[in-house]
């Protein structure tokens, strides 16, 4: 046999095997996109619009949502129903979703207070988890949420959608890539025109209400007319003021553009400046943040009054790159010459999309903004919180952002809890 007809039959053998190496691979692929995933949802403010995000995905059935207010619940319930020809069962307590083994994974956008909490339950559950921003009430429980999925190897996604938008994700590459130079300060931005909340009084529980569920692992208060369903994110036993309501998606990107962990030092100055009423969060804040490496971001919030713009810029040694809210992005050079702008989206359904992915391929760790990341960029917000609730600058460990040499500050660290609801990881 010649060389050359050894080498052709060979090279046939290899065309076939890497064929049918290909045809598996997309076989598999195929069968991993059509594996059904079940899921149920949790808190009907925000996750009215993920219910019918991730009903209209391919092969996904949202089998419960749930929202301790019956009549929000059943809402959502023929919203899903319009959507996509199959309604949900409305429930109103999220452990019979934790219960049902059918169920795949459990979307949490329920009030700040119980995302942590839920996430937990659903990790030792068997359940994956996409969970709102931001991730947690306190550090402390962005450090149990970590531990939960590892520990029980499940896929936990934090909502901070931008971090799966396709020209996001090309622009922050290409700051990587130094497209502006070295690049060492990121500056985020928040306006908004909310109103007062006025004065609350002692009221009657609205009987499609389970108030006692709604508080949930907060210590137990008495209902009030001015918190339900949100204007809770304006107190600290529940919420984590503006900052931790919007700021969290611009700081997620400002920490992603710089390539950050956590912080050394930060400082907050701000207050309640626009309206007296029973409001405990700034209105108007400014914190800052200071990395190692000579890096540092800046985020800028204003809560009642939208004469600003922005959503979050870089500044590197060669020019700057501004990020808008959409997901586009805008190139200048060191004279503020406008070299290139591409438009893009802020990555919803990308984000969506992710979660399934990691979820039918088995990766749990496979996320855009898996829940360290996510964990990360929320202690952002408690830091600045912190820093403004004590009136000091704070000293960071640079290797997971415990605050140093202040026990008054890391006293907020964590929260005390409704026993019958606290967390156990």
């Amino acid at each position: 046999m010649s060389s050359t007809t050894s080498r052709r039959r060979f090279l046939g053998t290899t065309a076939a095997i890497s064929q049918a190496a290909l045809v598996a691979q997309a076989s598999a692929q195929s069968q991993a996109a059509s594996e059904k995933i079940v899921i149920g949802v949790m808190g009907l403010s925000r996750g009215r619009s993920l219910s019918t995000s991730f009903a209209k995905r391919p092969n996904v059935e949202i089998k419960y949502v749930c929202d301790v207010d019956s009549q929000r619940a059943d809402s959502c319930a023929d919203l899903i129903m319009g959507a996509v020809n199959k309604k949900p069962q409305a429930i109103g307590d999220f452990r019979r979703i934790l219960d049902d083994p059918d169920v795949d994974a459990l979307v949490c956008s329920a009030p700040n207070h119980w995302h942590a909490p839920a996430t937990i339950l659903a990790c030792q559950a068997g359940k994956h988890v996409y969970v709102e921003k931001p991730c947690s009430h306190n550090p402390q429980e962005g450090e149990w949420m970590v531990q939960a999925a590892r520990t029980h190897k499940r896929a936990v996604q934090m909502g901070s959608q931008r971090r799966s938008g396709e020209t996001l994700r090309k622009a922050i590459t290409m700051l990587s890539e130094g497209v502006i130079g070295r690049v060492y300060h990121s500056r985020a931005f928040y306006f908004s025109l909310r109103g007062s909340i006025g004065t609350g009084t002692p009221a009657k529980v609205p009987g499609h209400l389970d108030y006692e569920l709604w508080q949930g692992p907060a210590p137990t208060t008495e209902y009030m007319s001015n918190r339900v369903h949100y204007n809770w994110h304006w107190f600290w036993h529940w919420g984590n003021g503006e900052l931790g309501n919007n700021g969290v998606h611009s700081l997620d990107v400002c920490r992603w553009g710089l390539g950050v962990d956590y912080p050394t030092r930060i400082t907050s100055i701000g207050g309640r400046y626009t309206f007296e009423d029973d409001q405990q969060t700034p209105d108007t804040q400014t914190v800052s943040f200071e990395f190692s490496g000579g890096k540092s971001i800046t985020w800028q919030g204003l809560s009642c009054n939208r004469n600003g713009g922005g959503f979050v810029s870089f500044f590197g040694e060669d020019g700057s790159m501004v990020i808008g809210g959409g997901g586009e992005y805008t190139l200048y050079d060191r004279n503020n010459k406008e070299i290139k702008t591409e438009a893009g989206s802020r990555g919803d359904i990308e984000h969506i999309d992710n979660f399934l992915a990691a979820i039918r391929n088995d990766k749990p760790l496979a996320l855009n903004s898996e829940i360290a990341e996510g964990h990360k960029s929320t202690l952002l917000c408690h830091l600045g919180n912190i820093s403004q609730r004590t009136g000091r600058t704070l000293d960071c460990d640079p290797s997971n952002g415990h605050i140093l040499n202040d026990k008054a500050a890391m006293n907020l660290w964590a929260r005390d809890y409704n026993e019958k609801f606290a967390p156990k990881v």
